[in-house]
């Protein structure tokens, strides 16, 4: 004879069964999203050894439609991994190299006087495209800089009145020089706040260097980069951009940013704390992150590993510990282990 409490057991768990098959069918869909990412790695690793750092901060910008800064000595391959990066994608790409002579109508544009239409015309600028490199963007003067505050928080320029909206996907990839500092000019703090990231690029370690060099001596191709493929198009990264917006995130979570960002601001160490901006920019890259290992949910890990990027040129370090040589680096690095991870 059946046991009527063992029959019920058995319902109870087809229902509960029932209700965990619903809600994986509800989860968001990441599959196409990771292996058109990992696509990309690929196409970016036949030319460029190592950096995964570098360029899974890249892939992350890009999913959060957000702008980077990217920071490293010369030959570390800053310029080239993003220019393969803007050659994988099916966007247009614009590089503008920033010298000490540039004014700011050679990057938005100027108005020119037709002849033809006895009118003035709009000759729109190398600003004016999907993805844009900036090489050595702290050599040019601050008024050009300046230039770029309006395009590069609301995506649009104001000229002689008039109002032109980039087309998105837009974004802005920026590298200078750490350590020559002779004819260049510092990026104000307000401008560097409108950098999603700032990375930091290392040298390679021995094994890398050494595939760097086998890689250089069996290529027989002039230009290394000509068989990189586009293997994402303009819509499929706006609908992946769309789909990051999408990524669940805990309550908990949101306070543990929370809990970071307040922590800068009252940290001894630092003159300087991170804004609002900075836990938006912090709950976004988090997202971004989760996309990249395939998850639909962001996780305490996805946060602190955003948060360094997210975090760096946000703070500044009081002079007294800078003088001894204590890093914003390591200050963000002490305040994530002094904060209790969410469970």
């Amino acid at each position: 004879m059946e046991n009527p409490e063992n029959s019920n057991i058995e319902d109870q768990s087809s229902i509960n069964l029932n209700k965990q098959e619903e809600q994986f069918q509800s989860r968001i869909d990441m599959i196409e999203l990771r292996a058109s990412l990992e696509r990309v790695k690929a196409e970016i690793a036949k030319v460029i050894v190592g950096q995964e750092n570098m360029i899974d901060h890249l892939l992350a910008a890009l999913l959060s439609n957000g702008h980077v800064l990217i920071e490293g000595v010369p030959g570390v391959a800053k310029t080239i991994t993003a220019k393969l990066l803007a050659k994988t994608i099916d966007v247009g790409f614009s590089r503008i190299q920033f010298t000490p002579d540039l004014m700011p109508s050679d990057i938005l544009g100027t108005s020119v006087f037709s002849m033809k239409n006895s009118e003035f015309e709009f000759k729109k600028g190398p600003i004016f495209s999907n993805f844009i490199l900036i090489d050595e963007i702290n050599r040019s003067p601050a008024k050009t800089q300046a230039a770029l505050f309006e395009v590069m928080e609301e995506r649009q320029i104001t000229m002689d009145g008039f109002r032109y909206v980039m087309e998105e996907p837009f974004l802005v990839v920026a590298t200078q020089n750490p350590i020559e500092h002779e004819g260049t000019y510092r990026l104000p703090e307000a401008q560097l706040d409108r950098f999603l990231f700032k990375i930091n690029v290392g040298y390679p370690n021995l094994e890398q260097e050494i595939a760097i060099i086998r890689n250089q001596h069996e290529s027989k191709k002039e230009d290394k980069t000509e068989g990189v493929q586009k293997v994402i198009t303009s819509e499929q990264l706006k609908s992946y951009q769309h789909l990051v917006k999408e990524i669940i995130v805990e309550a908990q979570l949101m306070e543990y940013i929370a809990k970071i960002i307040i922590n800068t601001r009252e940290n001894q160490f630092l003159y300087l704390g991170a804004s609002p901006r900075a836990s938006l920019a912090l709950l976004t890259a988090s997202k971004a992150f989760a996309a990249l290992r395939g998850r639909d949910f962001v996780t305490p890990e996805d946060i602190k590993e955003a948060s360094y990027a997210v975090l760096r040129h946000r703070v500044i370090v009081s002079p007294e510990r800078e003088m001894e040589g204590l890093t914003a680096d390591e200050i963000i690095r002490q305040i994530l282990e002094g904060i209790e991870i969410p469970r």
